[in-house]
């Protein structure tokens, strides 16, 4: 039963955002670059200290970082899975439905901005659109195509995307011409979504569709306001003229309303007159959302601390012989009286037999090749496509140039996991994959594990990008027992790669005997007390 929200007078000032991709950040899978950030790197932490959330609306707080494609700002996303990598928290997705030009992305922008929660996604069914046979292509250019007609929307492309989006996924959506009407080649690419809004005139008019929303908004305004920014957003934005934009409005969205979209109402858990106006009902969304979001909440971080206890190391670890060279290496770079200048040297020593060690366990295939002599020489070449390395800034980019000392034009991703000081969870702030990782064999490197909990993370991560789980290989320097059985337990497919294993770790989740803070004694940074650097720099 819809519940109608008061007709209040208050009016909320509507401020400009983007009406696409509304998460924290842009989390997009590509090549741009990310050479501002990386300048920036050593002097991260000394100047930072937790923040709220940000959103891309927001002017209360600064971001953390500008490059010059894109701003990250420091609230990251929580955990969404449990301590077997299974994901546990699904996102909350609100379906905002309404007639053409109601007001529903001005309600979903003055959502996002009262929600303060971070990773929020703004889905566009206008995105879903049909592409269109030259016929209907020039039907739609002399205004006699039904684009208010459920048959103009691929219901079967949008039900699979915001299952994925809603399940954890990445998802690639369509971007939409309105000016063409076609879709362009290149489509976005979202993820990570805590809570997802999705919108459109058509938002309920789908059983699978009605099953994937878990709060179901109808916006409810004056068909004369409606006409009006029509009007205005389909000469202005869209290059239409006047008598074209009428004779549709007439001849389709006024029609359609009335047979498939004002019915709808009746499935509608809140009706909100008047749109972004109503701050009543808005303030009652936020509330809602708020409350299930908090039901949602999981610890990770305390749960690896206790399990696996006595366990056998598992089968899928495999560490380096401890020959005297290798200990001789650990001896120096675990020693807290080297220099930094020792201490990057033997680093990078260990690290390049580290990625050769690694690089062993990648499967062959047989190849015959011809020598100069002219002869047949039998050897091995990879078997797959490519290998691509990712690193869980900031310590696991150290690992990048022996990575791509041994590997020729290796391709190389980014990821950001820093610990909440309040919480103590490890949280996502930032990731740039290259394209197509689905098919690849990735190598996951950070300096030291303790826990797994970042570990965990960045696995899910590329599991949720579709990389195969035995193609991961995880790298690091130095582990404790509890991150490798972390690992382990969660993805048994997984090969875990390391130098070293020590037993044990202490109440503050740092290695015994350890190593440190490897990424202040890399980059010769020292952090303040109350902010942690990431979730493996400092040996947890």
């Amino acid at each position: 039963m819809a519940m109608t929200m008061s007709q209040s007078d208050v009016q909320v000032q509507q401020k400009e955002g983007e009406e696409d991709d509304q998460s924290m950040f842009r989390s997009d899978s590509g090549e741009d670059s990310l050479d501002g950030l990386m300048k920036q790197r050593c002097p991260l932490t000394p100047s930072l200290s937790p923040r709220k959330r940000t959103t891309s609306q927001s002017k209360t707080e600064p971001p953390l970082l500008r490059t010059n494609k894109r701003t990250i700002y420091t609230a990251g996303r929580p955990p969404w899975y449990n301590v077997t990598g299974t994901t546990f928290k699904e996102a909350f997705v609100i379906g905002l439905c309404g007639g053409s030009a109601s007001g529903k992305t001005t309600v979903a922008n003055k959502i996002i901005e009262a929600l303060d929660v971070p990773w929020v996604v703004l889905l566009s069914m206008d995105s879903f659109y049909k592409v269109l046979s030259k016929e209907e292509q020039e039907l739609a250019a002399r205004n006699e195509y039904n684009f208010d007609h459920p048959d103009a929307f691929d219901f079967e492309l949008l039900v699979t995307v915001l299952r994925k989006l809603k399940k954890g996924k990445s998802i690639k959506v369509p971007v939409y011409d309105f000016t063409s009407h076609s879709r362009r080649k290149e489509w976005k690419t979202v993820y990570g979504a805590n809570v997802v809004i999705f919108e459109g005139i058509l938002a309920f008019a789908n059983k699978e569709l009605l099953k994937l929303l878990d709060m179901k908004v109808f916006v409810d305004t004056d068909s004369d306001i409606r006409l009006v920014r029509r009007l205005k957003r389909d000469i202005t934005n869209r290059g239409r003229d006047i008598a074209g934009v009428i004779k549709q409005y007439n001849k389709f969205v006024k029609p359609a309303f009335e047979q498939y979209i004002e019915p709808t109402v009746q499935v509608a858990d809140i009706v909100v007159p008047r749109g972004g106006e109503n701050f009543v009902a808005l303030d009652l969304i936020v509330q809602h959302v708020h409350s299930q979001l908090e039901k949602r909440e999981i610890t990770v971080r305390s749960a690896l601390a206790s399990a696996h206890q006595g366990q056998p190391l598992p089968k899928t670890l495999s560490v380096m012989e401890s020959t005297p060279q290798v200990r001789g290496m650990h001896t120096i770079i675990r020693n807290k009286e080297t220099s930094r200048d020792e201490f990057i040297f033997y680093s990078k020593r260990l690290m390049r037999l580290l990625i050769e060690h690694a690089l062993s366990f990648l499967p062959l295939k047989p190849v015959s090749v011809e020598t100069p002599q002219g002869t047949v020489y039998e050897g091995k070449r990879l078997s797959g496509k490519r290998i691509t390395g990712v690193s869980i800034l900031r310590a696991g980019e150290t690992m990048e140039q022996a990575l791509m000392a041994v590997c020729k034009d290796i391709r190389l991703g980014k990821i950001l996991i820093q610990t909440n000081h309040d919480t103590g969870e490890p949280e996502l702030h930032y990731l740039r994959l290259p394209k197509d990782i689905s098919e690849d064999y990735v190598i996951l490197m950070d300096s030291t594990v303790s826990t797994g909990a970042a570990a965990l993370m960045a696995v899910r991560v590329l599991l949720d990008h579709d990389v195969q789980e035995d193609k991961i290989f995880l790298l690091s320097l130095l582990m404790a027992e509890m991150g490798v059985h972390s690992v382990a337990y969660a993805f048994p497919k997984v090969r875990i790669i390391t130098t070293a294993v020590d037993k044990n770790v202490n109440d503050e989740f740092h290695i015994i005997p350890g190593i440190g803070n490897f990424g202040d004694r890399y980059f010769g940074t020292d952090a303040p007390s109350d902010w942690y650097e990431s979730d493996e720099g400092m040996d947890y």
